[in-house]
């Protein structure tokens, strides 16, 4: 997908291209690298420049992102001595091999820019400035030697610092969040860079699809640019899917669409695309005035205020309104402009707007998800399966690869798979002081999931969401007299990624674990935390890879008697290809949670049955008036939290393809089927005296259902006629101009549509919707 997100930036305005550098994907076990495939950071960044772009390589080697462990490799945690992201040899000397390793493949292509490469910009650490208090003194420290060690690199191109107030020179430091115009570099001599604008913002499990408005990050781009800004890079621009194991948090969704410009899967997230990629065009026009020309600001009051860059007779005007309800007018130099509020208005020559930020002369896409015609029954695969086998030797026997007198963190595996069975065994008689008819078994976990197990039998399950680090989990249980076993499963959902100290935070299971005894108002507790626990990572069919159709049990599948809603259970499945060109969805619903290949390539998590949670959505369209904040917009109440799962074509083979899920929980895979993805629905809007274009994406025009040219109210799918119209009929109109091709423009003017008589307060529109 890289030459085709790429391609789209630019055609979007862009002109650098912004991305991390994961160490946990090129080096996952100490010394051994891996460059290949989609990790081929060479390759990504010769891309780039292949399109006549810039690039700026956030080295870190910390980043956060809501990537698994926030990009660490989690070998890291288990070298002895070491303390990371503080002023710790263990960890500065992986830390530089890393860094120098990045460095010295980046001089080796020639890919910096001072040896004539795209990269003009590299980043060390990440927002370290918004937890070094927590490090005190050694905190300091470390970023100190950060800048030190970043500079003996000799790039070439400057080294930045994001979130670091106090970024030792030569460092710049950056700003990261919703609105940076207000931020000031602790450098006045240094650019201004604002290096996250974050277009909307992460998903977790359970939690709603958060919206940011095209209008509102449009306003934030402006004011930018008119306080002085010298660069801005979105975040996301594209966020794209978390797949495999890669997702962080814990409880981030396999989705990191992010509400970005161009959505999970490559397409146009318009209107936000569209209406960013205006502003773009516009601020680009006048780089030369806004690089070199003098700067006169004046407040107009109420939270008003405009910016003029002059240069050799030449000015361009920036007019703000950060009010939150009232709309403003402007006089300047005898001319009255209306600036909306919480907008900025352009003038590239000071007399004429030619961009609003609140005023969206874009189209409106609703995606549509279509059955896969490639199918005769394509809501129909046919399914094969199989168990997990050699749970007798965890859920009976006990059986493990290693063991020791105390409960793990479940780091200690390296992170090398979701699953770490934690086993041990009591004996009890009849006459322990414990034994009752009222026993249960008590847990203390780290929020991720555990499945309890005694004596083969399954007890019950326990999760937590996004935030919550711990739950006691405590079910009643049926102990036997003489020796039981028991059996926990902790499952994690990726490792934290953020926050002081966040490799140290717990994974797995914490202890105690306990049994307990209650006889009337008498409680006893035996702790089973110092007994003998056996461990063993994995599970046989992960461990062999059974989801390739190379691996040696690849043939022991069975096409009988298909269980459904059985826990620790594997499916099996082929498909035919899509037929086009459309992205392709995989739709999960009935399944529970687990894991899903194609063609042997990880999908990543899914976990359909996770309900987002009901309230917090609102019925009316989303106001982009005032500050956002990720709740402000919401959407997806009540609903799985994720249903379908993005499937890159990349992964999907001409002919016949085969899809492996293994089921954790327990599901319905006769419900599981492929879908692609189109726009459906068009929605043009342009005010008064601007062309409305209308497009469906390389598709006809079937129909009109609505237009109309005056005042208009309502969404996308939902629209009506307000207060005023134009006198001719709009729909005839637009049928005659549009129906039937895949693209049309129509001039949103009375000279088109007549005179439609609206009150001077109504800023008239042509809206229409068109079926793609």
């Amino acid at each position: 997908m890289w030459p085709d997100l790429i391609k789209k930036a630019k055609d979007g305005g862009l002109n650098a291209i912004e991305t991390y550098v994961f160490w946990n994907a090129h080096e996952p076990l100490r010394r051994q690298y891996d460059f290949s495939g989609n990790h081929d950071l060479i390759r990504f960044i010769q891309t780039v420049k292949d399109e006549g772009l810039y690039a700026i390589l956030r080295i870190g080697p910390y980043v956060c992102a809501e990537w698994n462990y926030g990009g660490f490799p989690v070998w890291l945690h288990n070298m002895p001595g070491i303390e990371m992201r503080t002023a710790n040899n263990v960890f500065m000397n992986e830390m530089q091999n890393f860094t120098s390793l990045i460095v010295d493949m980046m001089k080796k292509e020639s890919l910096f820019a001072s040896q004539g490469g795209p990269i003009i910009l590299a980043q060390i650490e990440n927002e370290y400035g918004n937890v070094i208090s927590s490090y005190g003194d050694v905190g300091k420290a470390y970023i100190n030697w950060c800048a030190s060690m970043a500079k003996s690199l000799d790039i070439g191109v400057p080294w930045i610092m994001c979130q670091e107030d106090d970024a030792p020179e030569p460092m710049l430091n950056t700003c990261n969040g919703y609105y940076c115009d207000q931020f000031t570099p602790n450098n006045p001599n240094t650019p201004k860079i604002w290096t996250e604008n974050w277009t909307g913002w992460f998903k977790n499990w359970g939690g709603l699809d958060p919206k940011r408005t095209a209008e509102d990050v449009a306003f934030a781009v402006a004011r930018f640019y008119q306080n002085g800004g010298s660069l801005q890079n979105y975040y996301m621009y594209h966020g794209g899917t978390n797949f495999g194991r890669t997702a962080g948090g814990p409880y981030i969704t396999t989705t990191y669409d992010y509400d970005a410009p161009l959505n999970e899967y490559g397409s146009l997230n318009q209107p936000k695309y569209g209406h960013l990629t205006q502003l773009h065009n516009i601020l680009r026009s006048m780089e030369r005035t806004l690089t070199y020309g003098n700067v006169t600001s004046t407040d107009y009051g109420n939270s008003v205020y405009g910016t003029v860059y002059s240069i050799d007779n030449t000015s361009s005007c920036f007019f703000g309104n950060a009010n939150v309800t009232t709309d403003a007018t402007v006089n300047y130099q005898g001319v009255d402009f209306n600036v909306p509020a919480w907008s900025v208005s352009i003038l590239p020559d000071c007399k004429t707007e030619v961009y609003n930020t609140a005023r969206v002369n874009i189209q409106t896409n609703l995606m549509v998800k279509e059955s896969n015609q490639a199918e005769e029954e394509p809501a129909s695969l046919k399914w094969s399966w199989r168990p997990e086998i050699n749970l007798e030797q965890t859920l009976v026997q006990g059986k493990g690869q290693v063991s020791t007198s105390m409960i793990v963190d479940q780091k200690v595996t390296n992170d090398v798979s979701d699953y770490l069975w934690y086993m041990t065994s009591l004996n009890v008689d009849k006459d322990d002081p414990i034994w009752t008819d009222d026993m249960s078994i008590r847990v203390n976990a780290t929020g991720h999931i555990l499945h309890a197990y005694v004596n083969g039998e399954y007890v019950d399950s326990q999760w937590a969401t996004y935030g919550i680090f711990n739950y006691v989990f405590e079910k009643k249980v049926k102990l036997n007299p003489g020796k039981n076993q028991i059996t926990l499963l902790s499952a994690t959902v990726g490792l934290q990624n953020y926050g002081p100290k966040f490799d140290v935070i717990q994974s797995g299971i914490s202890g105690p674990v306990e049994i307990i005894g209650r006889k009337g108002d008498e409680t006893i507790i035996k702790d089973l935390s110092l007994h003998k626990w056996s461990y063993k990572t994995g599970l046989h069919g992960l461990d062999n890879k059974i989801y390739n159709s190379d691996s040696k049990f690849s043939a022991q599948w069975n096409t009988d008697n298909l269980p459904l809603n059985k826990m620790l259970t594997w499916y099996k499945t082929t498909f035919k290809a899509p037929l086009g060109e459309d992205p392709v969805a995989l739709d999960m619903q009935g399944l529970g949670k687990g894991l899903a290949w194609v063609n042997g390539n990880s999908i990543g998590r899914y976990w359909p049955s996770y309900m987002a949670q009901e309230d917090g959505c609102s019925t009316e369209a989303c106001d982009y008036r005032g500050s956002y904040y990720s709740s402000k917009c919401d959407t997806n109440c009540g609903q799985p939290t994720q249903r379908w799962y993005h499937v890159p074509r990349s992964f999907i083979q001409d002919g016949v393809n085969e899809l492996v899920l293994f089921e954790e929980f327990g599901g319905n895979p006769t419900l599981v089927n492929f879908q692609t993805l189109r726009v459906g629905t068009a929605c043009g809007s342009a005010y008064e005296n601007k062309d409305m274009e209308l497009s469906c994406q390389g598709r006809p025009i079937s129909a009109i259902k609505f237009a109309s040219f005056g005042d208009v109210q309502g969404t996308c799918g939902s629209y009506y006629k307000g207060t005023c119209a134009s006198q001719n009929d709009a729909l005839s109109i637009i049928q005659n101009a549009c129906v039937g091709k895949e693209t049309c423009t129509v001039s949103a003017s009375e000279s088109t549509f007549g005179t439609a008589d609206c009150a001077e307060d109504i800023s008239k529109r042509l809206i229409v919707e068109a079926v793609c």
